[in-house]
């Protein structure tokens, strides 16, 4: 195989080709597209997406889904404006955040697991009970932040790049080893590609599935702490419909969405389309509610699309 084919085949240059011809587009469309104050907005807003997207990646590998991560963002969210508002130290505020998260992802995980109930039910479920805690928490009340920690996480910038961008690279830096030169990684496919397989293999399933819900959890708290920072404030209601986006940002990226195949680095491109297409279309003057229609449209499309190489592949 030549050098040219290697490109062409890889999974990652599609999506980057969709998503430079995206920008072009947008840039011919709108003046303002390219402006540095856009970007910078547009760095911003693709950092969450993209944080979800690599938890939802990972659990989209395994033949599972995850609903609850726009819920679990909000109770992280919350659980840290309620500390602060209590006068709890910043740091620790951030760290029972982070681990409120963890703990609904590794309830998802047990449950999914243990019960034997379908991750579609037991993520729905929680979607629910976490936005409903978020909102007894707070009484339906956003509770302002403006500690210097998540002021400077929202609005600083680092060798000319927002603060949560760092965020996102980390991320998908770690979960890119994880993934591809570790172990789990391997499990990770092996159970998205024929979990049966994978147990008579001695694969230990339930376990590695437990480990990446709790993940998917920990990232949706992660992505609490830059929402944090962006908002200066922790309104219970925030990130409703995020999970959709971050579903679409994996399919986009071309992960199956029957598990076992896909790279994690393409859910990044994916989001940063996502981003890319609400950002146009609010500098464009279109309406939100068809953002709305064009990202279940997206969804649909991307499966349909998946399902037609599979059978290909069949």
């Amino acid at each position: 195989m030549t050098m040219f084919e290697k490109i062409r085949t890889y999974p990652l240059t599609w999506i980057v080709v969709v998503a430079l011809v995206l920008a072009f587009a947008l840039t011919m469309a709108s003046p303002y597209f390219l402006t540095s104050g856009n970007i910078n907005n547009l760095l911003k807003q693709v950092s969450i997406v993209a944080i979800l997207a690599a938890g939802q990646s990972m659990v989209i590998i395994t033949g599972g889904i995850d609903l609850s991560v726009g819920s679990v963002l909000a109770l992280s969210a919350v659980t840290i404006g309620w500390l602060i508002q209590a006068d709890v130290h910043p740091l620790i505020a951030t760290f029972c955040g982070l681990a409120m998260g963890t703990l609904c992802g590794f309830i998802n995980g047990f449950i999914i697991t243990r019960g034997r109930i379908a991750p579609f039910i037991v993520t729905l479920g929680m979607l629910g009970i976490a936005r409903g805690m978020a909102l007894v928490i707070t009484g339906g009340v956003s509770y302002q932040i403006l500690e210097p920690l998540f002021l400077t996480i929202g609005n600083s910038k680092f060798l000319g790049l927002p603060i949560p961008i760092y965020f996102v690279i980390v991320t998908y830096f770690v979960i890119h080893i994880v993934m591809h030169y570790r172990v789990f990684g391997q499990h990770i496919y092996a159970i998205g590609g024929e979990e049966r397989v994978a147990r008579l293999q001695g694969i230990k399933v339930d376990r590695e599935k437990l480990k990446v819900y709790t993940i998917s959890g920990f990232l949706a708290a992660l992505a609490a702490v830059v929402m944090v920072g962006r908002l200066a404030a922790t309104p219970p209601s925030v990130a409703q419909g995020i999970e959709l986006q971050a579903i679409a940002a994996v399919i986009i990226g071309g992960i199956s969405f029957t598990g076992g195949r896909g790279l994690v680095l393409t859910a990044l491109v994916g989001a940063l389309i996502m981003a890319m297409i609400t950002n146009g279309l609010n500098i464009l003057g279109i309406s939100s509610f068809w953002q709305q229609v064009l990202i279940g449209v997206v969804i649909i499309a991307a499966v349909w699309l998946d399902n037609l190489k599979s059978a290909a592949r069949q």
